[in-house]
C-alpha cells in the first residue's frame, strides 16, 4: 500500500532546483551548439533525450527503498568492475582517452557510474558498524582501500585523472564522518598528502604540463595553455551583464574548445556576465545546501554515508569545473553537473539526486 508520507517528505525545492539548473544548462548548450543559419546541432537534441532518460532513471530510483541498495552493494560494485575492465579491453577511444563503452549505437562512460557504486559499497561496509570499539583505526581501512584501489587503477589507466581524483575525495569524505581515531586520522591525512605529491612522478607529460600551465599558461598559448587562456578571455569578455544570450563570440567563432562539456560555464559567463555567473553559483550553493540537509535528517547510518559520498561528488565537480575555467585549478576535464553535455554525467547526476530524495522521503521507515 502506498504511504502518503513519501509525498509529504518529498523535497520539492531540491527537485525543482535540479530541473532549473538543468534548463539553464540546456539554454547554454543550445547557444554553444548553434551553427550557421541559426540551427542547433545534434548535441542539443541528444541532451534533451539524455534529460528524459535521466528523469526516468530518477523515477526508478525513487520507487525503490534505498535500503535495498545496501543488500546489493557488492553486486553493483562487481558489475562496475566488470564494466571498467570491458572499457580497458574494448572501450571506444575519443581524443586519445579510452573511457567509453559502446553498447549498440550508444556510448556510456562507466567511470561515472563507478562513482555511485563505490559510494554505495563504502556506505554498506562502514554502516555495518565497528563492533564494541568506539572508533575506527587504520587497520579497519584495509578492505575499503582495496575496494577503492581496483576502480582507481582502472580509471587512471584510461586515463581519467579527474575522475580518479574524485574517487579519493569521496573516500576521504566518507572516512571523515565514520568516527576514526584521531591519531589514525592524522596518519591517514599525512599518508594521503605524501601520496598526492608522489603522483607527480607517475603523471604523463601532458598532465604535468597542465599543472605547470596553471601558473603560467602564456608559456604555451597555442598548446597546453590554450584552453585556460581562451576560457578566461570568454569569461572576462562577458563583463558585468554579458554579451546576451546566443551572442557569445568565443563560442560561436569556435575559439573556446570543449565548449559543450568542460567549458560550458565559460560560454554561460560570456553571455550573461558577472551577474549571471553569480546567480548560477548561488543556485548551485542553494542546491548543495538542500543536499546537505539530507545528511542531517537521515535516520540511519547507511543513509548518512550514502548521502555524504553523493554530495562530495557534486561539490567537487562544481568547484573543480568552475575553478578550472577561471584559472584557479588545472584543466582536469570534469563536467559541470546538470549543465555540461553528456548522457553518462547527466543520468548519473539525476540518479544521485534521486537517491538523496529517496533518503529524505524514507527517513521514517525502519529497515527490516
Amino acid at each position: 500500500m502506498f504511504d502518503r508520507r513519501l509525498i509529504t517528505n518529498f523535497d520539492w525545492p531540491l527537485f525543482l532546483l535540479t530541473l532549473l539548473i538543468t534548463v539553464v544548462g540546456l539554454v547554454t548548450l543550445y547557444s554553444a551548439s548553434l551553427e550557421e543559419g541559426g540551427q542547433a546541432d545534434h548535441v542539443f537534441t541528444k541532451q534533451i533525450y539524455w534529460l528524459i532518460y535521466g528523469l526516468i532513471a530518477m523515477a526508478v530510483v525513487l520507487a525503490i527503498d534505498y535500503h535495498y541498495l545496501a543488500r546489493t552493494a557488492y553486486l553493483l560494485y562487481a558489475a562496475t568492475i566488470i564494466g571498467l575492465v570491458a572499457v580497458a579491453m574494448t572501450g571506444k577511444v575519443i581524443s586519445g582517452a579510452q573511457r567509453w563503452l559502446k553498447i549498440g549505437s550508444m556510448t556510456f562512460q562507466v567511470s561515472e557510474m563507478a562513482k555511485l557504486s563505490l559510494t554505495v559499497v563504502l556506505a554498506r561496509y562502514f554502516s555495518e558498524g565497528k563492533g564494541d570499539r568506539q572508533y575506527y583505526y587504520l587497520k579497519d581501512l584495509i578492505v575499503p582501500c582495496l575496494l577503492i584501489l581496483v576502480p582507481f587503477a582502472l580509471i587512471v589507466k584510461q586515463p581519467d585523472l579527474g575522475t580518479a581524483l574524485l574517487f579519493v575525495i569521496i573516500s576521504f569524505a566518507i572516512v571523515f564522518v565514520i568516527e576514526m581515531n584521531f591519531a589514525s586520522m592524522i596518519k591517514l591525512m599525512s599518508a594521503g598528502t605524501v601520496a598526492v605529491f608522489s603522483m607527480w612522478f607517475f603523471l604523463k607529460d601532458y598532465q604535468k604540463n597542465r599543472l605547470m600551465n596553471l601558473f603560467s599558461p602564456e608559456q604555451d598559448p597555442l598548446g597546453t595553455g590554450y584552453h585556460a587562456i581562451q576560457s578566461k578571455i570568454a569569461i572576462g569578455s562577458g563583463g558585468v551583464l554579458g554579451k546576451g544570450l546566443f551572442a557569445g563570440t568565443q563560442s560561436r567563432l569556435n575559439f573556446l574548445p570543449e565548449k559543450h562539456t568542460d567549458f560550458i560555464f565559460s560560454v554561460f559567463a560570456e553571455e550573461t556576465g558577472f551577474v549571471g555567473s553569480l546567480l548560477l553559483i548561488i543556485l548551485y550553493v542553494i542546491f548543495l545546501v538542500r543536499c546537505f540537509q539530507v545528511i542531517s535528517r537521515s535516520k540511519d547510518r547507511f543513509g548518512v554515508l550514502l548521502a555524504t559520498g553523493i554530495i562530495a561528488s557534486f561539490s567537487c565537480y562544481i568547484i573543480l569545473n568552475i575553478g578550472m575555467t577561471v584559472g584557479l585549478f588545472p584543466i582536469v576535464g570534469v563536467p559541470l553537473p546538470l549543465m555540461s553535455y553528456g548522457g553518462s554525467s547527466l543520468i548519473t547526476t539525476f540518479i544521485g539526486v534521486g537517491l538523496l530524495l529517496n533518503i529524505k522521503m524514507r527517513r521514517f521507515i525502519e529497515l527490516r
